[in-house]
């Protein structure tokens, strides 16, 4: 099973906003929300709840293609985010999330017995390429007791 799919089966609100996970490797992942009228907002654009949904998602994809191998031992907790809405947002959007450290710098720190905490950046784009919006969500792996 992909980590998209994995996501889709296990996170109801990736489901209900019908995210498609288009890549999901330990450098990068990409997720698109279609273009739905269910959750357009008041001027006829995606919610900023949905592209807040939407960039949370890829930074969660992308921490479990980086750290998948790491789950038996500890657990991937989004602690805090931050998102800045930079420009009108019309039809598809796609976030695309990277890691701000080296997993396996993350991955020592664990080894050494800490509870390791590290960035991830969002770029949120219209289908023209317009950026209109930037997220950065720190993520922790919790090691398991």
């Amino acid at each position: 099973m992909s980590v998209g799919d994995m996501l889709a089966a296990t996170v109801p609100m990736a489901r209900t906003l019908n995210l498609q996970f288009l890549e999901t490797t330990p450098e990068r992942a990409v997720v698109a929300l279609p273009d739905q009228g269910d959750y357009h907002n008041h001027v006829g654009g995606p919610h900023a709840g949905a592209m807040f949904t939407l960039g949370e998602s890829a930074s969660g994809a992308i921490v479990l293609a980086a750290f998948g191998d790491q789950l038996s031992r500890a657990v991937p907790l989004a602690v805090r985010a931050e998102i800045a809405y930079r420009k009108l947002a019309m039809g598809p959007v796609t976030a695309t999330a990277t890691l701000g450290r080296p997993a396996a710098e993350v991955v020592a720190e664990l080894d050494a017995g800490r509870r390791p905490e590290f960035p991830v950046t969002v770029a949120i784009r219209r289908e023209d390429g317009a950026v209109t919006g930037e997220m950065t969500v720190a993520w922790t792996l919790r090691p398991s007791d």
